[in-house]
């Protein structure tokens, strides 16, 4: 199997969840924002051609084809049955993308924080977009929302064990993503973004409670959520992917 083809699914039928990018050559094509937006769209709302892909992205025909066809080179997306020429569907290989977090192999490991920067910028630049306007959606949507932060002192094993333990607690929800008939009355798609970074602006010696503003060590902000920088307006905190989308890291 090639370093970017997706593992067979258990049933030999059912979609792969993950593709994992190893090659520094696909790490930089998915980096393009044009690609990766494509390859959301058709994990959410696939197959679909060329053109119909120009009319979700606003780009043009052209363009789309060629990006198709390029993320069709490194394994990310394939043909679909039907269609001919630029009328034929295309469908996403896999749920969600993964790559390494680090590599002893210099040209992976600058691929890898390119393509994790690159990402970044999506992730946020959605969450902007969504806020803008977030005052048009129901109120028990607006309340359910999550959006803060929250600083730990964990070491490099329990950070792992943490991330096990989240992708534990989506698990059961992700079938809904597929299978439409498993979605209850009134579920909508939640987009949950994943992020954990050492927090090199903080100091690790001790008496670091004294030299910021009482969060780092477990205290409480003036509004009582114990927050790195005491924005978490919700006490049930949850983070996260669109798998990036759209996919995992």
């Amino acid at each position: 199997m090639s370093e970017n083809e997706p593992a067979a699914s258990p049933s030999g039928d059912e979609q792969p969840r993950s593709i994992r990018l190893t090659d520094p050559r696909a790490l930089r094509a998915y980096a393009h924002p044009t690609r990766m937006t494509l390859v959301g769209l058709l994990r959410r709302s696939g197959p679909f051609t060329a053109t119909q892909a120009a009319e979700l992205t606003g780009e043009s025909v052209a363009s789309c084809s060629y990006h198709l066809r390029i993320l069709a080179k490194y394994g990310l997306v394939e043909e679909a049955p039907g269609g001919r020429g630029r009328e034929k569907p295309w469908r996403a290989t896999a749920r969600y993308t993964d790559w390494p977090g680090a590599s002893e192999d210099a040209a992976v490991a600058q691929a890898a924080d390119a393509l994790t920067a690159a990402a970044a910028e999506r992730y946020f630049a959605r969450v902007l977009e969504a806020m803008k306007d977030r005052s048009g959606l129901p109120r028990e949507w607006r309340e359910a929302e999550q959006f803060g932060d929250t600083l730990l002192y964990l070491t490099p094993a329990e950070l792992a064990d943490f991330g096990r333990r989240v992708e534990g607690l989506l698990m059961p929800y992700e079938a809904r993503g597929s299978d439409p008939s498993l979605r209850p009355d009134g579920a909508r798609p939640v987009s949950i973004l994943r992020i954990a970074y050492l927090d090199r602006e903080l100091p690790d010696g001790p008496g670091l409670e004294s030299e910021t503003d009482g969060t780092a060590g477990g205290g409480e902000t003036t509004d009582g959520t114990g927050t790195a920088d005491g924005i978490d307006r919700n006490s049930d905190d949850t983070g996260t992917t669109d798998g990036i989308d759209e996919g995992k890291r």
